[in-house]
């Protein structure tokens, strides 16, 4: 089975090797039916703490690799769009 991915952005690098993403979601109300954002923070593994305050990554799921942290940082969206 494929691990998830999600994509967000960067709201706290102040932790050694942990990132904290906001991954924001758009979901139909169900009684009003109007569209409207939901958010939720994952902490991520950052190995070389190379991502900062503000970045748009893309996180995967992985194993357990801490009391929070379930998700590793795969790549940063700004540096793919540089390089196109």
């Amino acid at each position: 089975m494929p691990k998830r991915l999600l994509s967000g952005k960067v709201v706290s690098s102040n932790s050694n090797k942990t990132i904290v993403v906001e991954v924001t979601r758009r979901v139909k109300h169900r009684l009003y039916k109007k569209i409207i954002k939901k958010a939720k923070k994952y902490h991520a593994h950052d190995e070389d703490n190379t991502y900062q305050l503000g970045d748009f990554v893309t996180i995967q799921e992985s194993k357990p690799i801490s009391k929070m942290k379930r998700w590793v940082v795969m790549n940063d969206l700004n540096k793919v769009e540089k390089e196109q």
